[in-house]
């Protein structure tokens, strides 16, 4: 790299603390927010259809807005035909993650926007993936577990549907709003990988199937969404409470990543965590299933007091879904229910005023050669 280039720029690995764009869409300084609204707040008195307004349109919706964005979510639950002979088709074996990656693609092919991106040809797009993505998600799900197709219910919201469609019998209160809330933590977090790859992909004037690809792509590693997966692995290492504590002493000491455990943002805990672990614990006593919660209070309190790292969103929400008779495969892919919102908000407000992103890359490599 040219030095005169060179000193006018700045080189941060993994772009820490590099403030890479401009987002009305949340805030993460003084709590997440989203739109300038507590997400705790928005929990307590709001369900996810309110909350995916709020992203996608900028307020929160009146009761008619509301009512309408419902009847437009009602008539998108359904799949193409030949989407629902593939998902019936794939593997038993294929990750939840690529299964929702096809699906996303194949949306694409069907939907009567996909080459307008305007803002309101994308919020069109971006209610029916919301709606979509969770019918993939339980039409595999049942498929490869052999079971009949459940079509969603007109009286049912959004995060009961969901479980309706992969069950087969309706949830009882406590268990929709469970979902429905954990739905609103993951459904927004700022400039995270995922999101970040959505907006480089729409900066380049691609679609917003596309970007959507792309974010399922980067949220489906380890270290970003597929750590709520790994969570589930960790608990079932550690034993019971009396066991926890000398295995994670164990882990510590070979150094091995603790997953659920510390944010890149986050340092003195996520908000998150703290509003989605009553709710994990109320939901495991009531399906008499409380021994993971025993051993993840002997893990919070080591990881608290030999590295100071507290739980993120990850933590309790692995133990929650676990609770709730959900597979391990579709962790990941309800985070993609979730996070369609945030991400189709990014993707709308980098179309609105976009501006190419393209970093420059530090050259470590040989000096000038000849041949």
């Amino acid at each position: 790299m040219n030095a005169a280039i060179s000193a006018n720029l700045v080189y941060s690995p993994g772009l820490d603390n590099v403030i890479a764009g401009e987002t009305a869409v949340s805030s993460i300084e003084d709590g997440l927010r989203y739109r300038g609204y507590a997400v705790g707040d928005l929990v307590e008195r709001c369900c996810f259809e309110e909350v995916a307004y709020l992203l996608l349109h900028g307020e929160l919706p009146t009761q008619t807005q509301l009512r309408d964005m419902r009847t437009r979510l009602s008539a998108a639950r359904g799949l193409p035909d030949s989407l629902a002979r593939l998902l019936r088709s794939l593997p038993r074996e294929t990750p939840g993650m690529d299964v929702a990656r096809t699906a996303m693609s194949v949306f694409a092919h069907y939907d009567p926007d996909v080459g307008d991106n305007s803002q309101a040809a994308n919020q069109r797009k971006a209610e029916r993936l919301i709606a979509q993505m969770p019918v993939a998600i339980a039409e595999f799900h049942r498929g490869s577990h052999r079971l009949p197709s459940v079509a969603a219910r007109e009286d049912l919201g959004h995060a009961a549907n969901f479980l309706y469609m992969l069950r087969g019998t309706a949830p009882t209160p406590a268990e929709a709003k469970a979902i429905d809330t954990s739905l609103i933590l993951y459904a927004e977090h700022e400039y995270n990988a995922s999101t970040f790859t959505c907006r480089v992909i729409t900066s380049t004037e691609s679609d917003l199937h596309s970007a959507m690809v792309g974010g399922i792509g980067a949220l489906k590693g380890r270290l970003h969404g597929g750590a709520n997966e790994m969570v589930l692995d960790m608990l079932q290492a550690a034993g019971n409470a009396d066991q926890a504590e000398a295995w994670l002493l164990a882990i510590l000491a070979r150094k091995e990543k603790v997953m659920g455990f510390g944010h890149r943002v986050y340092k003195a805990g996520d908000v998150r965590a703290g509003i989605l672990k009553p709710i994990t614990q109320s939901i495991a006593n009531a399906a008499g299933f409380d021994a993971w919660g025993k051993t993840a209070a002997v893990i919070e309190e080591v990881m608290a007091r030999e590295k100071n790292l507290h739980p993120n969103v990850d933590w309790p929400a692995a133990r929650l879904y676990h609770a709730l008779g959900i597979d391990r495969s579709l962790y990941t892919p309800m985070f993609v229910m979730a996070r369609i919102a945030g991400w189709t908000a990014h993707v709308i407000e980098q179309s609105t005023s976009n501006r190419l992103i393209r970093p420059r890359g530090k050259y470590i490599g040989s000096g000038n050669r000849t041949i």
